[in-house]
């Protein structure tokens, strides 16, 4: 394994994310969990013997797109503004792994896991009345950055 430059994917992202008021935030966020879950999906086709599980945290990333959109879409007024600024945050997060391996890009997703938990429980303050469910995304987040840690380390062994 190389050594990995893991940014700080909300630094990383802000320049794009900032540009998007807060009630439209988290429904933007919603459609950044969309493309994790591509990326999921095409690390199991990368690797089929590990197929399974990947296709669950990409089930997890999609699950969690559906928990927001529920309950925090991208309200109307903003819709414009948010098809024209994620995918230029896709665009950074995906440049990201390019010169990596999928073996290093699934160690830098486990850290992105990781500080992508720590995105809803921030939200909390905003949008006090989903408290649990944004705690409960956390949680999805987590599991899925638990998976590639584990994966990761008997790939290592």
């Amino acid at each position: 394994m190389t050594t990995l430059n893991i940014p700080k994917f909300g630094e990383l992202l802000a320049p794009h994310l900032s540009r998007i008021p807060d009630a439209a935030r988290p429904g933007a966020l919603a459609r950044l969990e969309r493309s994790a879950a591509e990326r999921y999906r095409g690390w199991a086709e990368a690797l089929p013997e590990h197929a399974e599980g990947l296709l669950v945290c990409a089930a997890r990333e999609d699950e969690i797109a559906d928990r927001i959109e529920a309950i925090l879409p991208v309200p109307a007024e903003f819709e414009a503004l948010v098809c024209e600024v994620i995918p230029l945050a896709v665009a950074t997060y995906y440049a990201v792994f390019e010169p990596y391996s999928v073996w290093d890009q699934m160690a830098i997703q486990a850290n992105a896991e990781r500080q992508g938990s720590l995105a809803w429980p921030a939200m909390v303050p905003a949008f006090p009345e989903h408290t649990d469910e944004l705690m409960a995304l956390s949680t999805l987040e987590l599991k899925s950055g638990d998976f590639l840690d584990a994966l990761l380390s008997k790939q290592a062994a």
